[in-house]
């Protein structure tokens, strides 16, 4: 019969070894997707949302035109849904190991995440609308207007990215073993 003591011992290191193993597969979905999503991923989803320079002379009215911005709608949702991938790794990380400091980053991360995310899609759907065929000025001149949001979306992407990445590496780093003295094994 094992004691009482041992049990809960041994359910321990079993829940332990639990919630590194779910760290760790976090870290498998985190790292990878914050480098080809919010590396990689903004040129490609930037080409595939946008209306591009071939469609633009082919279309003549404003409601063609308007049509083919819209078009853009369905791929500027599933570009924020996959961006959020590296925030989502986040806040399930906060719920394995909460503690308050880094939650509250985690909450400044998806704040400016929105914000992010607003101006992108801002940038992208006016700068399909600043497209127009023929020279014909189809939309109000405020769309042109639009092609500033890279800086503002440049200011709010940068803090973003470090503190992501710092709360990345800051989670996927093993803290909740002790250090192992010389010829100690691992349990």
């Amino acid at each position: 019969m094992i004691p009482k003591s041992e049990n809960r011992f041994s359910e321990k290191i079993l829940l332990n070894h639990k919630k590194l193993a779910l760290r760790a597969l976090l870290a498998v979905v985190f790292w990878p997707s914050l480098f080809f999503f919010w590396c990689l991923g903004p040129f490609v989803f930037f080409l595939l949302s946008t209306t591009s320079s071939e469609v633009c002379p082919r279309l003549e009215t404003r409601a063609e035109f308007l049509a083919a911005a819209n078009d853009t709608l369905p791929m500027l949702v599933l570009q924020n849904l996959i961006y959020a991938v590296p925030i989502v790794c986040l806040v399930l990380w906060n719920r394995l190991l909460p503690e308050p400091a880094r939650a509250r980053h985690i909450i400044t991360c998806i704040k400016l995440f929105a914000i992010s995310a607003v101006l992108g899609a801002l940038w992208e759907y006016g700068s399909s609308l600043v497209c127009d065929g023929y020279g014909q000025p189809f939309f109000s001149p405020a769309w042109r207007m639009t092609s500033y949001l890279p800086i503002a979306n440049l200011a709010v992407n940068t803090p973003l990215y470090v503190l992501v990445f710092s709360l990345g590496r800051a989670f996927s780093m093993r803290e909740d073993e002790p250090a192992q003295g010389p010829g100690e094994t691992i349990s």
